[in-house]
């Protein structure tokens, strides 16, 4: 009796492609070079659609606006990878876009420096991932769910084209949960297996950047033209560092020929990492001459106590005080309370370097925060210089705009 053979089942045909119309507003936002759409902007979608597919947006007239990445649990549903004519996004496209990342860093770095900023999310056009570069290792940080269906694609070609040591895997708050439950990826993967901690260079200075549990990707990158120019103003200078974290400011100042630093931060842990840091660079004999002091405490409350201690530069650098547009308005407050009492520590002839990495408080409202503390001081001052972001960390849309920094010397 013949055998009954079972049909081959028919393949399953691929959904179509993923369209989405948008509002005028979206549409004008878009081609402005805006990196996101927002849920609340989508007028038209032709099916739902899944963490990290691609969505086509297309205009009123049905022609291509741009592609991103989608994400169906959050408000900001698709993340723009391209804007403009139609592309293909293949292995050569991302590819050439993260060719064309890398080499808008060409020449930003001297011989001393092997720390720095490889991609910066959005305004390098890879919306929510950052990649930062410690010597040989390079930590890879996620903000959103869209990029882990493709976290194996990106890092082949992130390692086929930097060729790392490592490549440690962190994850947002809000992902690891997720990574670990579907794609079984803890934060932290692919550390060192020696240490969590990477030692590398800056200027030629060196520092610990503590890749796995560390903040943002280990260390503040993103200060170091801010601590370059805190260093030509140190020389024989007593300085006080509030909110001093790991010290990389006080580090600068001391090579710069500063007399004494004092770090003030709450976290004691943070303070151990600062005297690492100076005990890596003691063979710098500016370094070395430095008296550096450190102070476990509430940097607010120690200001705003302190009627003895004055110093010849006082460095504000606290964490964000605005992590949502709710807070802007204490935050705003906090600064111009801080920029007071960091004055009351100046001497005559000080200099007072006051910054904010809160993008909920924009530079023309943080700079007049503290030229009005400033003036209510009833001190002479002059105003040397404002700062934004270094060229590593390019910010090429408004929410980019974290952080600013302002250069006031009061008069004798």
């Amino acid at each position: 009796m013949a055998q009954r053979l079972n049909p081959t089942p028919a393949p399953t045909p691929a959904p179509p492609r993923l369209r989405l119309r948008v509002t005028a507003t979206a549409e004008t936002l878009l081609r402005g070079g805006h990196p996101w759409l927002f849920a609340s902007s989508v007028r038209e979608q032709n099916r739902p659609g899944v963490a990290g597919e691609l969505a086509v947006i297309y205009d009123r007239r049905d022609a291509f606006l741009a592609v991103g990445l989608y994400d169906p649990e959050s408000p900001i549903r698709v993340r723009i990878l391209h804007a403009g004519k139609p592309v293909t996004i293949n292995e050569t496209w991302w590819r050439d876009h993260l060719e064309a990342t890398l080499q808008r860093r060409a020449g930003l770095f001297d011989d001393g420096t092997n720390g720095h900023r490889w991609i910066n999310g959005e305004s390098d056009g890879w919306a929510g991932l950052v990649l930062d570069r410690y010597a040989g290792t390079l930590v890879l940080k996620l903000y959103t769910a869209i990029w882990l269906p493709r976290l194996e694609e990106i890092t082949r070609l992130i390692r086929a084209r930097l060729d790392p040591e490592h490549v440690v895997l962190r994850f947002s708050r809000n992902l690891q949960a997720l990574a670990r439950q579907e794609y079984q990826l803890e934060d932290g993967a692919g550390a060192p297996a020696a240490s969590p901690t990477v030692i590398f260079s800056e200027t030629s200075l060196r520092f610990e950047a503590e890749v796995v549990r560390g903040q943002k990707t280990g260390f503040f990158l993103d200060q170091r033209e801010n601590r370059r120019r805190v260093e030509t103003f140190a020389r024989g200078a007593t300085v006080l560092n509030a909110f001093s974290f790991s010290g990389g400011f006080s580090l600068y100042a001391a090579r710069g020929g500063a007399v004494s630093v004092t770090d003030l931060d709450i976290s004691a842990h943070a303070l151990d990492s600062a005297k690492r840091n100076f005990a890596l660079n003691q063979t710098d004999s500016a370094v070395a001459a430095c008296r550096h002091e450190t102070i476990q405490t509430d940097a607010f409350l120690w200001l705003e106590q302190n009627t003895t201690r004055q110093f010849d530069l006082v460095i504000l650098d606290p964490p964000s005080l605005a992590k949502r547009e709710t807070e802007r308005a204490g935050a705003i407050q906090a600064y111009a309370t801080l920029a007071g009492d960091g004055l009351k520590a100046l001497r005559p002839g000080g200099l007072l370097v006051a910054a904010s990495c809160s993008a909920h408080v924009t530079p023309d409202e943080f700079f007049e925060v503290v030229r009005s503390a400033a003036r209510r001081s009833g001190r002479e001052f002059s105003e040397l210089a404002t700062t934004g972001q270094p060229a590593d960390h390019p910010a090429t849309f408004p929410e980019a705009r974290y952080l600013k920094c302002i250069y006031l010397r009061v008069g004798h």
